[in-house]
């Protein structure tokens, strides 16, 4: 009975000094943690690129309705959407769907209020309105991307939508500048 037992402490031994492999062990140790960094920090940064292609994005399509060149040629919002995922090229066609316009006049800045375009962790189309308004009206345009999250430990901390996408947003306030109609 004693000889397994020592047979065992013997290869227990023999397995402790042993260090060929070590490398290997300590990596899947180590690998899993260092993946998870590195598409967390990919995942942020698309979120980041997204936000900026998207305000710059606004701020071109934006300048058509504020000189009035949007309303002189009887644009929709289906064709600002369009204006807008144009900018948006790199995004490939799926722009279209996940792009929605919010864009409202006002009589004077200090009435400029914006809503939450959300019922229920979902995106809410029924809350958002399509009105270009005329010369010098008050405009605020808002445009809401969904972006699917790829990391699923970040998106407890960035999602903020039911369905595990972020909603990035841009806006634009302006002034129309006086044109003819």
């Amino acid at each position: 009975m004693a000889r397994p037992a020592r047979k065992t402490r013997t290869l227990l031994k023999r397995f402790g000094r042993a260090r060929e492999g070590s490398a290997a062990v300590e990596f899947a140790f180590v690998a899993g943690p260092f993946l998870a960094l590195m598409f967390g920090i990919l995942d942020l940064g698309l979120v980041f690129l997204v936000s900026t292609t998207l305000e710059n994005a606004v701020d071109e399509a934006s300048r058509k309705i504020r000189t009035g060149e949007f309303q002189t040629a009887g644009g929709t919002a289906s064709t600002f959407k369009t204006t807008v995922c144009d900018e948006m090229s790199w995004l490939g066609s799926g722009c279209s769907s996940s792009v929605y316009v919010d864009v409202r006049t006002f009589p004077k800045f200090a009435d400029v209020t914006t809503t939450d375009p959300t019922t229920n962790g979902a995106f809410d189309n029924t809350k958002t309105v399509f009105s270009t308004g005329s010369s010098e009206s008050i405009v605020v345009v808002r445009v809401y991307y969904e972006w699917s999250l790829m990391t699923p430990l970040l998106n407890p901390g960035l999602k903020n939508l039911s369905n595990g996408k972020r909603l990035i947003s841009a806006t634009a306030t302006f002034r129309n500048e006086p044109y003819a109609s």
